[in-house]
């Protein structure tokens, strides 16, 4: 089950992104900074493996740009983050914690994060965003602090551009060596079962660790 929603994600991506050129990674971006779980770590690889032209010509595109790539990224960064980000700083606490729970947010990230704004003020935000999963949600904690927006939308874009930069081209080098090194493909479907087993043990891990918590939680009530 967990291959094929991995698959069905894959496929998903791969069509918006296909399809609609650079606004789909815009788009798709501002879906994950928006904290619905579309993982930027395939987002981001794909698009840079479409700035070669033989891979882009199998999907009837003409090749991306490396630099628009990462551009387009960080554009959505931005775009997404102004939903989480309102969220916070019109609902507050209150709200983040009675849904936080939807995107797997417990009381206790949302403690940290308060203390991490407390530690770092608002290069809290340009950290976050070069880091996996926390970029994710950042923005809720940042509306929660009443960042300014305008140092809020810097911020975001100035730590989202290396990272998709980043991604894209691992992309574009993976896709590289996959058209023209026949031995990447017969090693990557050797381990693929390797990394199917990790992610799903993560994923069960992350899941299970949460839901005990929420339990301990109600506990103490």
């Amino acid at each position: 089950m967990i291959a094929d929603i991995i698959a069905a994600l894959s496929a998903f991506i791969i069509s918006v992104i296909s399809r609609m050129g650079y606004p789909g990674i815009v788009l798709l971006m501002a879906i994950e900074s928006a904290c619905i779980p579309l993982p930027s770590e395939v987002i981001m690889p794909f698009s840079g493996a479409l700035t070669i032209p033989s891979i882009a010509a199998q999907y009837g595109r003409e090749p991306f740009t490396l630099f628009l790539v990462s551009l387009c990224g960080a554009i959505g960064c931005n775009v997404g983050s102004v939903l989480a980000y309102e969220i916070g700083y019109y609902g507050g606490r209150p709200v983040v914690e009675k849904y936080g729970a939807y995107i797997l947010l417990s009381k206790r990230e949302l403690e940290w994060a308060d203390h991490f704004f407390l530690r770092h003020g608002s290069a809290a935000v340009l950290i976050s965003r070069m880091l996996p999963v926390i970029r994710t949600f950042i923005a809720l904690p940042a509306g929660m602090a009443r960042m300014p927006r305008l140092r809020f939308h810097v911020y975001t874009f100035v730590g989202s551009f290396p990272w998709c930069l980043m991604l894209a081209y691992v992309g574009r080098v993976l896709g590289d060596r996959w058209e023209t090194d026949p031995r990447l493909k017969t090693w990557f479907h050797r381990f693929d079962a390797v990394i199917l087993a990790v992610i799903v043990i993560g994923a069960v891990w992350f899941v299970w660790s949460r839901w005990q918590h929420r339990i301990r939680a109600e506990e103490k009530l």
